[in-house]
């Protein structure tokens, strides 16, 4: 052992050493690490021993039969010299010369080509192929074995019953199969036999069969050697989870986690044949009544099949372009990522002005200044035409291209009807839109449609590009009422169908969909233009669809001679007539005289039905020093409501030209600040307005007549539907009085009031954001709470205040 002072003596010596010869020392460092480089570099460009031999001929003399289509894309091989003659006594194979000596491993360049397997594809011959459905499930505690034994026995009395091409179904336990020989390829068996597989499935938070299975088409997905969609031979498959709320509440939870998974691998092993939504169950309350529901579906999915039409037109066919009312669009594929930024769909310009709509475009719009209303009716005068009327939208016009692009139906020649963005989020459970907070309408009941396309104004916020026509007059062929109908129920029936293979879809809310509860006359246009609209709004009452029609405020006729619907909108876009004429730019050139007719027109009806003031914020246009300006409209109508939304940029080149951009898009404290001023200027004048809800996801915040809207000391917004078709239909009688000529009051109709629901829920009262516990809200990426605390964490340590933030 050392001694402690020889240790203290050791760094002393080094230091010596070093001083003394660290010349020689870096020296041979520098040499020994040259001299390896140098061998190292030597042994890597010496030429080989040995090479294999380049192919330029087979080593046997063979007879091969090559044919074209087994070349790969990027072969290297010239098909051009290939000697594919069958008789020939030897073939040979020549190699395309290289353009030059290569060294090092050869660089693939490209991707992997994923098989392309259409949803559409007729793969099933309905007068020769038959149907074999095979039923799995997995049971520990033997709940979900019988579901799955009973179900199979309801679908096999169905299906004996049904088409000739249905065979009885099979029911398998997964515990007792080879996954190998049915998930990664289908059965071999008959030809003309095709399957289609039901997936019954628990949840559990232990390791079980269940997960394995899982790995198991996890890993199939991820294996090179296999297909990326290796059971697209399928006719189709849908799944069914069962689970329990009582420990797992929500999905985000867990609830019927598992059944989900399984849904997104099978999705991915098929090519997309989602053939019914996912059906989940809770089996302490509805698992039975939501697996009949989802039985349902299946046997009229796999009737179509039978029928030979397929899964349906599928998902593209939703239309997804820009959609209404909202900034962006859901993905579609089954994919990890929830939300992308939608797409721009931007009109092709064209030399030619076909119709006058594309009038508009041709005004400079540079300046606020620019910005004068189209009037068509200042022209020279002409005689009276004696030409027949032509089609507002035909179907060759490029207003109709472009309207079928942003996903429109069209229907006749001036009705349309579209599924709109909150629509698909309802079916998906992430949340229905600003009418479910302040209404109680579920936007997966809803239709959103109109009897004209055309349109009296060219708002710079319009979200219809600019496409829709425009006009003052009718002067166009008018489609019969029962037929618009007809096709705008019929083409969102269709609509909604072809989303049934949306991932997250829920089988109950889908099931739900498929009974229209609710119309949204506001698609694009003006609804009461149509001659028609009184005819055809009695249609959609006898079948017991709400009405909720929004008018421009610029055709007084037709609102006074409306009938009464479920509630009246009227868009309030600006406070006085300067700016009404920047924003909306409206064709008429009395426009704030009719603007001002209509607002006392909804004043003397305020008490046959609700009335609703529509006002869209636009910063720099509508906001500023605005809000007496609105204080004294509302005062001039007394509207039973006052909803102000923030606008929404739809970020087109005609928003562009007509100044609008994302400026102008106001924040939502911006909106709450504007109507906290409103409130407060309306209460001032003795107007007993408040804010009775709001719904933060839509930017939107309502007003309500707290004298006539308020029950108890408690918000009452929503809607008793039935009760207001029980009233229409005159079933009960209403309250409306009237004095007769002898000063006694009678009944002579019924007001709003009547047809008063519930009280406003909790959740969608000021101050709680509006958005329903039940459905789980999805942030575009970098929104939301984690990325609001992200970003605070980094402004904290931009100013050099460093502290830990959980994240």
């Amino acid at each position: 052992m050392a001694s402690p002072g020889l240790v203290g003596q050791l760094p002393t010596e080094l230091l010596f050493i070093w001083h003394t010869h660290r010349i020689p020392i870096l020296f041979t460092a520098v040499s020994v690490l040259a001299i390896l480089r140098l061998a190292l570099y030597y042994r890597r460009t010496r030429e080989k021993i040995s090479t294999s031999p380049l192919p330029l001929s087979p080593i046997e003399k063979t007879v091969v039969e090559l044919r074209p289509e087994w070349l790969p894309e990027n072969t290297t091989l010239d098909p051009s010299i290939l000697n594919l003659d069958n008789h020939a006594e030897e073939s040979t194979i020549v190699a395309a010369p290289l353009e030059k000596a290569r060294k090092g491993p050869k660089t693939v360049k490209g991707k992997k080509m994923r098989s392309k397997v259409s949803k559409t594809a007729p793969t099933f011959d309905h007068k020769i192929d038959q149907v074999q459905p095979l039923i799995f499930f997995q049971s520990l505690s033997g709940a979900t074995e019988r579901y799955a034994t009973e179900f199979a026995k309801i679908f096999s009395s169905w299906a004996s019953s049904s088409s000739s091409s249905l065979l009885s179904p099979q029911i398998l336990d997964l515990s007792y199969i080879e996954f190998d020989d049915y998930f990664i390829s289908p059965p071999k068996s008959d030809s003309n036999v095709k399957y289609f597989y039901l997936l019954l499935l628990p949840t559990y938070n232990i390791d079980t069969v269940l997960s394995t299975f899982l790995e198991n088409l996890q890993e199939t997905h991820n294996d090179f050697r296999i297909d990326t969609a290796p059971l697209s031979a399928l006719l189709g498959y849908s799944v069914f989870g069962f689970g329990d709320k009582e420990d797992w509440p929500t999905e985000e939870e867990g609830f019927c986690s598992q059944a989900r998974e399984v849904d997104k691998w099978m999705a991915r092993l098929t090519g997309r044949k989602r053939a019914y939504p996912l059906g989940m169950g809770n089996v302490k309350g509805d698992a039975s009544a939501r697996l009949e529901e989802w039985r349902v579906g299946v046997q009229e999915a796999i009737v179509e099949i039978t029928e030979g039409r397929g899964l349906g037109e599928g998902v593209p066919g939703s239309g997804d372009p820009a959609e209404s009312d909202e900034e962006d669009i859901d993905v579609v594929e089954d994919s990890d990522v929830e939300v992308i930024s939608r797409k721009l769909v931007r009109p092709k310009k064209t030399a030619r002005v076909d119709d006058v709509e594309d009038l508009g475009s041709m005004v400079n719009s540079s300046n606020s200044d620019s910005l004068l209303p189209i009037d068509f009716t200042t022209y020279k005068s002409k005689p009276a035409s004696t030409q027949a009327p032509k089609e507002m939208v035909p179907i060759t016009s490029p207003t109709h291209a472009s309207l079928t692009k942003q996903g429109y139906t069209i229907i006749g020649s001036h009705s349309g009807v579209k599924i709109c963005r909150w629509t698909k989020s309802a079916l998906r459970g992430r949340g229905s839109c600003y009418k479910y907070s302040f209404y109680g309408i579920a936007s997966h009941l809803c239709m959103e449609a109109t009897p004209s396309l055309s349109c009296s104004n060219k708002c710079v916020f319009c979200w219809r590009h600019g496409t829709n026509p425009v006009g003052t007059t009718w002067r166009w062929i008018t489609d019969a009422p029962d037929l618009i109908f007809d096709g705008i129920t019929q083409a969102h029936y269709k609509k909604i169908k072809m989303l049934k293979g949306v991932p997250g879809v829920r089988a109950e809310r889908f099931a739900e969909a498929m009974r229209i509860r609710h119309c949204a006359l506001s698609l694009v246009g003006e609804p009461i233009f149509y001659p028609h609209i009184n005819e055809l709004l009695n249609i959609m009452h006898r079948n017991r669809i709400s009405t909720f029609l929004v008018c421009n405020a610029q055709h007084p006729a037709q609102l006074a001679a409306l009938v009464p619907v479920t509630q009246l909108y009227v868009s309030i876009d600006a406070s006085n007539k300067d700016s009404l004429r920047k924003i909306d730019r409206p064709l008429h050139r009395d426009f704030w005289e009719r603007f001002c007719t209509c607002l006392d027109i909804i004043r003397n009806r305020r008490f046959e039905q609700r009335t609703v003031f529509r006002l869209t914020l636009v910063k720099g246009f509508n906001m500023a020093e605005e809000v007496k300006g609105y204080a004294d409209l509302v005062e001039r109508a007394l509207p039973g409501f006052v909803e102000v939304k923030g606008v929404t940029y739809c970020g087109t080149s005609a928003a562009g030209t007509a100044g609008l951009t994302m400026q102008n898009v106001p924040f939502y404290e911006e909106v709450a600040e504007f109507v906290t001023e409103l409130e407060k200027e309306l209460n001032a004048r003795g107007l007993m307005y408040g804010i009775g809800a709001e719904h933060a996801h839509s930017c939107c915040i309502l007003l309500a007549d707290s004298t006539r809207f308020k029950r108890d000391g408690r918000w009452a917004t929503r809607i008793d539907f039935e009760r207001f078709f029980d009233l229409h239909e005159g079933k009960v009688e209403g309250t409306r009085l009237e004095k007769g000529e002898d000063g006694t009051a009678k009944v002579v109709g019924w007001r709003p009031e009547d047809y008063i629901g519930q009280d406003t829920p909790e959740w969608a009262l000021w101050g709680n954001k509006g958005f329903d516990p039940r459905d789980v809200r999805v942030y575009r990426k970098g929104k939301g709470p984690k990325a609001d605390a992200e970003n605070a964490a980094e402004a904290e340590a931009k100013k050099g205040n460093f502290k830990l933030v959980e994240i």
